[in-house]
């Protein structure tokens, strides 16, 4: 089963729009708004590259999955777990590369996936609260 497609217009529009609000949060941290062009730029990983992690599960490993929920569950959990990893060292070589001020040391590679299941269950939660397939109901 595949998942509906939505237009890329509308995808870039929501992923920008978190990425800026998590990128101002950042900023704030970081020494101002002055790095919020930049904290929004590495938000863009979790943000629009987690949509990407999201689809590889659903288009990719779900249909190669047995029908039952614990496979279904715990496959989902390691896809979002290693996309947070590969996410999170792209964030990590990206800040390196654009000059952030502190980017997280390499050894720090798995908290990104475990991040990045965090950011997903809160993400299934908002669309479970509007009556839409998510990972609490075994539908999205």
């Amino acid at each position: 089963m595949t998942r509906a497609r939505e237009p890329l217009r509308v995808t870039l529009t929501r992923t920008v729009a978190i990425a800026a609000i998590a990128g101002a949060v950042l900023a704030s941290r970081w020494g101002g708004l002055s790095r919020w062009p930049l904290t929004t730029t590495l938000m863009m990983w979790p943000t629009f590259g987690g949509h990407y992690v999201e689809l590889a599960y659903l288009d990719v490993v779900r249909p190669r999955l047995s029908a039952s929920r614990a496979v279904q569950v715990l496959a989902r959990l390691a896809v979002w777990f290693v996309g947070g990893v590969l996410l999170a060292v792209g964030m990590h070589f990206s800040a390196i590369a654009l000059h952030a001020p502190r980017p997280l040391p390499a050894s720090w590679w798995w908290i990104g996936g475990f991040a990045f299941i965090g950011i997903e269950l809160v993400a299934h939660l908002v669309l479970l609260a509007r009556g839409r397939p998510s990972f609490y109901t075994g539908g999205g």
